[in-house]
């Protein structure tokens, strides 16, 4: 009816006059608005995300023919130079609130009990994908390292960078750490891990979108804060793209 189209009208008015004086705040204070939207919905996110956090697993039938790369490919001439020598020389430094700082070999951590898993990539840009991975699990280096108490997060330093200069670095809580499905992999569908993939070692956080699943590790540090890396949102995507911290699928 008439009635209800002129209904429709002034309220899309008042739609429109809202946007239209919410949207130069907005573009000026936009970690302000991330911030109340995170103390809005934060809450609630943080508790559905433990309702089933149990991705699915797949049979090699459901291994995708292409799994699209993504990120920023490494460019220094330490990268380089491992790779030229098969990264026999690589070391995966873990360091930071830990009892027992380490550094391992690629020799050392395909001598650890290792584990497979074939699970779906969830892309932010959209797309997905399934592949297999095999690597050492988190869990299985956290009882070499030992983290301390006040461990409460889990960096990982990428030897990419980020398209805005400086090194790609992501944070994740260490109770994803611990996940059954959380590992460092160096075998994607059967094979070393390919340069394009991650090579030596990427980060496969099954609950998380592919962003935070950090390739060519160069580190990881076990930490009590982020605040202090970066721009201190807990990873490089959320530092300058207003990605959030926690990005479960």
């Amino acid at each position: 009816s008439w009635l209800g189209f002129l209904l429709y009208v002034l309220w899309m008015t008042v739609v429109v006059i809202a946007w239209l004086a919410a949207s130069p705040f907005t573009l000026r204070r936009p970690r302000v608005i991330q911030r109340v939207g995170a103390l809005l919905t934060g809450p609630l996110q943080g508790h559905l995300e433990h309702i089933d956090p149990h991705p699915g697993e797949y049979t090699e039938a459901d291994i995708s023919p292409h799994l699209w790369p993504n990120g920023k490919m490494p460019d220094s001439e330490e990268f380089s130079a491992l790779e030229a020598d098969g990264f026999k020389g690589y070391r995966l430094r873990v360091d930071g609130r830990v009892e027992t700082p380490t550094e391992f070999s690629m020799d050392e951590l395909r001598s650890m009990p290792s584990q497979e898993q074939i699970t779906q990539h969830f892309c932010i840009q959209g797309w997905s994908g399934v592949a297999k991975w095999r690597g050492v699990t988190m869990r299985t280096i956290m009882d070499v390292v030992k983290p301390e108490p006040e461990a409460k997060y889990v960096a990982f330093y990428s030897f990419g960078g980020g398209g805005d200069g400086g090194i790609y670095y992501d944070v994740h809580s260490i109770e994803g750490m611990r996940h059954e499905l959380t590992l460092v992999a160096y075998d994607m569908n059967g094979a070393p891990l390919s340069v394009l993939h991650g090579a030596p070692l990427r980060l496969r956080n099954e609950v998380e979108l592919g962003f935070k699943m950090v390739k060519w590790i160069q580190a990881i540090e076990f930490i009590a804060d982020f605040r202090h890396l970066g721009g201190g949102q807990g990873g490089y995507n959320e530092d300058h793209e207003f990605f959030g911290y926690r990005m479960a699928i």
